[in-house]
């Protein structure tokens, strides 16, 4: 059964300790946080002071997903700020390896997050050291993007990487995910859903996030 990680980008920032305790109570398995830097990619969003507090009102995994310059000078603070998975983007760090060293070492899950122009195959050589791919299925930055078709192909060739090197990494999709679409992404090889909006936006984000799961 698939995962489900809301996007916290998509949350009522005045609400944020409600909205905290809504996905606590649903089935939601991971609280998703994106951290942007405006450099790396267009937009500014939290950091932080905001994920130490987000911990502090949860006790489901915290995916931390890094849209940002030079992540390793930060993995420490995310680490003690409550991150329980960090996933930095391959386009941002040419020494990947290292990077996925550091999480690791610092007792975080590893992440490598992949843009929708960059080929899979560049995970090649370290997939096996991965514990989460997250493929953006839109460009990133901004929420409430469609879903980039082509994604399906790239979720396809993954699975079949994962498979062939007996790596155990999960395959989490970012960006565009709807009751309309997840089934299909799930039947293409995706473990974890990222929702933002879909969730968030609902008038009822519980039965969104429950109606998610049962697509899984």
């Amino acid at each position: 059964m698939a995962l489900i990680a809301p996007s916290l980008l998509s949350a009522n920032f005045l609400q944020l300790e409600s909205e905290c305790q809504m996905l606590n109570k649903s089935e939601a398995d991971w609280f998703h946080l994106d951290v942007m830097d405006g450099r790396f990619v267009p937009n500014i969003s939290f950091g932080l002071p905001v994920i130490e507090h987000i911990r502090k009102a949860t006790s489901k995994v915290c995916d931390v997903h890094l849209m940002i310059l030079e992540p390793g000078q930060y993995a420490e603070a995310f680490k003690k700020a409550g991150a329980d998975i960090l996933t930095v983007h391959i386009e941002a760090c040419p020494h990947l390896h290292r990077n996925i060293q550091q999480i690791k070492a610092l007792g975080m899950k590893a992440g490598v997050a992949v843009n929708p122009h960059t080929p899979v195959a560049g995970l090649a050589d370290i997939i096996q050291d991965i514990d989460l791919v997250c493929l953006m299925s839109v460009n990133p930055g901004f929420g409430g993007q469609q879903f980039i078709p082509h994604t399906l192909q790239k979720i396809k060739a993954l699975k079949a990487m994962i498979q062939e090197s007996d790596s155990s990494a999960l395959i989490e999709i970012d960006g565009g995910v709807t009751l309309d679409n997840a089934a299909s992404i799930i039947a293409a090889g995706a473990d974890v859903l990222v929702a933002g909006n879909t969730v968030f936006k609902s008038a009822d984000p519980i039965a969104t996030i429950a109606a998610l799961k049962k697509l899984g």
